[in-house]
């Protein structure tokens, strides 16, 4: 799995959602070009204002870190049409340029931050995560979605 924190990773997959545009129709799912990067957007959201997000009950968060957690921070890519939790379902109209720049901008964020600022912070879903499951799950959610669009 690539290492998203590392500067040339993250520039590549920075150039693949700079190529996507408004007509690009997805390969398969639901949702259209801009809801999908709106979709990954929400994933940063949840990473950087966790304090936005509903903390999962005992039972729920039991069930995430035993059989969610290894799925969504392994090094298997995701399969196409994966169920995704309700908070990250995006059913409204986005802009496309909004969303595509905010993305860009995530993604720049959190590599030049480093994995460092991440490792202190806990995930609501799933508790603390190493640096490799931190890398795993971004970058294979965001590749997921870009090859979803053929890019």
């Amino acid at each position: 799995m690539k290492n998203i924190f590392d500067k040339e990773i993250a520039e590549e997959v920075i150039n693949r959602v700079k190529t996507l545009n408004t007509n690009q129709k997805a390969i398969w799912g639901k949702m259209d070009v801009a809801q999908m990067m709106a979709h990954l957007n929400i994933q940063y959201q949840a990473m950087y204002e966790n304090d936005k997000f509903k903390k999962p009950n005992f039972i729920q968060r039991f069930f995430m870190i035993k059989f969610l957690k290894p799925i969504v921070t392994g090094s298997k890519p995701f399969k196409k049409n994966s169920r995704t939790a309700p908070y990250f379902v995006v059913n409204s109209n986005k802009n496309f340029d909004e969303e595509k720049l905010k993305l860009i901008d995530n993604i720049t964020k959190t590599q030049k931050n480093g994995v460092s600022v991440l490792l202190s912070r806990e995930t609501k879903a799933f508790g603390k995560l190493t640096a490799e499951q931190w890398s795993n799950m971004l970058y294979k959610h965001i590749d997921h979605h870009l090859k979803q669009f053929g890019v």
